[in-house]
């Protein structure tokens, strides 16, 4: 086992959450594959799109359903400094995980994080779980909480 997928499964197992990861036989590294290998519908994939703080440095996830785009003017608003373009690099040294793999919890360090309200009208949302091959389902609210994620619009 990965060591993010370690980290993600522990951040579940600390928070009480009844969720299991499930390793997908297909790729789910974009929000499209994720779903045609979950079975369910486009919006129900939690994208983790992070940016960097150009004020601060540091990174800005926003998790948003498979469907949306990030409105880079309200991310902007939200996280009160303008965000560009997280590198590769930028991303893994500070969430720990890879890009097509960045999960919304078990990351190395606290980062700020806002969730699409699009996400709470589904009764389970599927999110990488670490790698691009395992994901897991859970109740949005239940992933709102565990990611200390505030649930706010910033798509367009």
């Amino acid at each position: 086992m990965s060591k993010s997928l370690k980290r993600v499964t522990a951040a579940l197992q600390a928070a009480g959450a009844d969720v299991r990861i499930v390793e997908m036989d297909a790729s789910t590294r974009t929000a499209g594959e994720a779903a045609a290998a979950a079975g369910c519908a486009l919006d129900q994939i939690v994208k983790s799109i992070v940016f960097r703080g150009e004020t601060s440095g540091h990174v800005r996830l926003f998790l948003t359903a498979g469907g949306n785009r990030v409105d880079p003017a309200l991310a902007s608003a939200l996280a009160d400094e303008p965000l560009g373009r997280a590198d590769a690099d930028l991303v893994r040294r500070e969430t720990g995980f890879a890009i097509g793999g960045v999960a919304p919890v078990g990351l190395i360090a606290p980062v700020p994080v806002w969730m699409d309200p699009r996400l709470t009208e589904f009764g389970l949302i599927w999110a990488a779980a670490g790698t691009p091959r395992h994901v897991f389902s859970i109740a949005p609210q239940v992933l709102a909480r565990i990611a200390d994620a505030r649930i706010a619009r910033f798509t367009a």
